[in-house]
């Protein structure tokens, strides 16, 4: 079923609840009030009655992808054949069609201007997607907790970058890949950097008493954490020794 957020913005829930998915994948719909046609971001998981309904909302003009994770992407391909659509992202080897997308670009459809932002560190192809007013964010920000930052290819002084950028975004609304929107991007940035720095503070603290081990670190620093999360936990902690042995500041 399709929940109207905002004037232009409608999400179609995913059924694939879990730790890392919470409710289930939000796929957007998006369109003008006057566009017969619509802008689809995210079809999520490889779930037939899903994307059945979230075409049934077309006609369909283009798909975009905030990043490749399978949660996001599986059903891309067969959403593509379900309504004809292209498919658009930063990694070719999730394209279908002729067209990618990078930091800058701007996609005109459905009677929308969505402007592309590079936002890498949860994983290197992440984007957000900028309406009037409303951010697509992914898994970038999310509607509820903090995300991941998926090392290797995730790189955590990348991601606050990213979030840096959304920070200037101001009281757009984030539109996230799981959970409930949030009113205030800039607010919600800055949430999440203050979040990262304690982190970085904790694991510095859990290294200094001892600590040798991504995994140590993670028992230490992520022991009030539901141990079902610790393996991307672990995730996050390589990502934050990586970068403290880069020698930077939070």
């Amino acid at each position: 079923m399709l929940r109207p957020v905002t004037a232009t913005a409608g999400v179609v829930l995913a059924p694939n609840p879990g730790p890392m998915t919470l409710e289930g994948t939000n796929t957007w719909v998006l369109r003008a009030a006057d566009s017969e046609s619509c802008v689809v971001v995210d079809p999520g998981p490889l779930i037939e009655g899903h994307l059945v309904e979230v075409a049934r909302h077309g006609p369909v003009a283009a798909v975009l992808l905030t990043h490749g994770h399978p949660d996001h992407s599986e059903g891309a391909r067969r959403f593509a054949e379900l309504t004809g659509a292209p498919v658009r992202s930063l990694d070719p080897a999730h394209r279908l069609g002729d067209e990618g997308l990078v930091d800058g670009d701007v996609v005109a459809a459905a009677g929308l201007e969505l402007r592309v932002l590079g936002t890498p560190g949860h994983t290197s192809d992440s984007l957000c997607f900028v309406l009037d007013d409303a951010v697509l964010t992914g898994d970038t920000v999310l509607g509820r907790g903090t995300t991941v930052v998926a090392h290797p290819d995730g790189v955590l002084g990348d991601y606050l970058a990213s979030l840096q950028r959304l920070r200037e975004l101001g009281d757009l609304t984030v539109l996230p890949g799981h959970g409930p929107e949030l009113e205030h991007a800039g607010l919600a940035a800055e949430q999440y950097l203050a979040h990262r720095e304690a982190r970085l503070d904790q694991v510095r603290a859990a290294v200094a008493a001892g600590a040798r081990t991504p995994q140590q670190v993670v028992e230490t620093v992520y022991a009030d954490v539901d141990r079902v999360l610790w393996p991307a936990a672990t995730l996050s902690v390589r990502a934050q020794l990586a970068y403290l042995q880069g020698g930077a500041g939070p």
